[in-house]
């Protein structure tokens, strides 16, 4: 596949992820931020296990362990306690440092080089998606922001840490292993500190369907292809497009307006992506050692 293929088929993880705060929202019963994390990841890392039946060796358990307490037991924990304390454009303005950190935390890992229009292209994203969600009557809760930080952080390194530590395996067995181990990290700390959730309603049945099945096994096979043909600063800034497909979503399945700021943050946000992989492309032509 070429690299324009690659590209578009990883850009579907982060369209799909946009759903994400309306499930939460108007699907899923509030206040539940470990029991819902953990039910998206334990349930789909499971059945994709049976699908492939082969567990990881040697050395891989530790690493399969860090990477699904980064990309999963606290990445998604701090996001559904972001959703959960912040609107959903606060929440999703703080994660959209995620693609920064990611370009910092490259460098220092991969040795990745620091480009000036990448740096640009990451700058105008997070603009982009605070022209797009965020508005002047948004509450900052400071638990809630301290949460989308920690969880951008996580996310960003183990998006790095998923470049730096590929196995012999295919994306469908490595998003088994990493769904499966944060589900599990997540499992004993859901049952000690939060409540048995309410009886389920189909709308409930729903939305964990589309968050395990669509939003995680399916996603993360995706996304886990894309960095291991792609660079982790390649792949990252395709998170911008999850704010925007929430926007959209918001208006299609909600009825909310878009204003005029809304609209310039989609051209903003599109124009971050497109510049993020202009980058990207001038810096694999350029010779190494420059």
């Amino acid at each position: 596949m070429t690299r324009h293929g690659d590209l578009l088929l990883t850009a579907i993880a982060p369209a799909i992820w946009g759903s994400t705060y309306l499930v939460t929202t108007e699907l899923l019963p509030g206040g539940y931020p470990l029991t819902v994390a953990m039910l998206r990841a334990l349930p789909a890392g499971l059945l994709l296990l049976l699908l492939v039946r082969q567990l990881p060796t040697g050395i891989w358990w530790g690493r399969v362990l860090v990477l699904g307490a980064l990309n999963f037991s606290i990445f998604w924990w701090m996001l559904f306690i972001a959703a959960y304390r912040l609107p959903g454009g606060v929440a999703a303005t703080v994660g959209a440092i995620q693609p920064l950190l990611v370009i910092l935390l490259a460098r220092a890992v991969l040795g990745t080089p620091v480009r000036a229009l990448a740096i640009a292209a990451a700058i105008a994203g997070m603009a982009g998606v605070a022209l797009l969600i965020l508005t002047p009557e948004a509450a900052l809760d400071p638990i809630g922001v301290a949460a989308g930080l920690a969880g951008a952080v996580a996310m960003a390194a183990g998006t790095v840490l998923t470049r730096r530590w590929q196995p012999p395996v295919s994306p469908l067995t490595f998003s088994a292993w990493q769904l499966t181990a944060g589900g599990l990290l997540l499992l004993p700390v859901a049952l000690s500190l939060e409540p048995a959730l309410p009886p389920p309603t189909a709308a409930h049945v729903l939305g964990f369907a589309w968050l395990g099945l669509i939003g995680a096994a399916l996603t993360y096979i995706l996304w886990f292809r894309g960095i291991a043909r792609l660079e982790p600063h390649v792949v990252a800034p395709l998170g911008f497009l999850s704010p925007l497909t929430a926007v959209i979503l918001g208006w299609w399945a909600l009825g909310q307006s878009l204003s005029p700021a809304q609209i310039a943050g989609m051209a903003v946000v599109l124009g971050s992506v497109w510049l993020s992989q202009r980058a990207a492309l001038a810096d694999a032509r350029r010779p190494r050692g420059r």
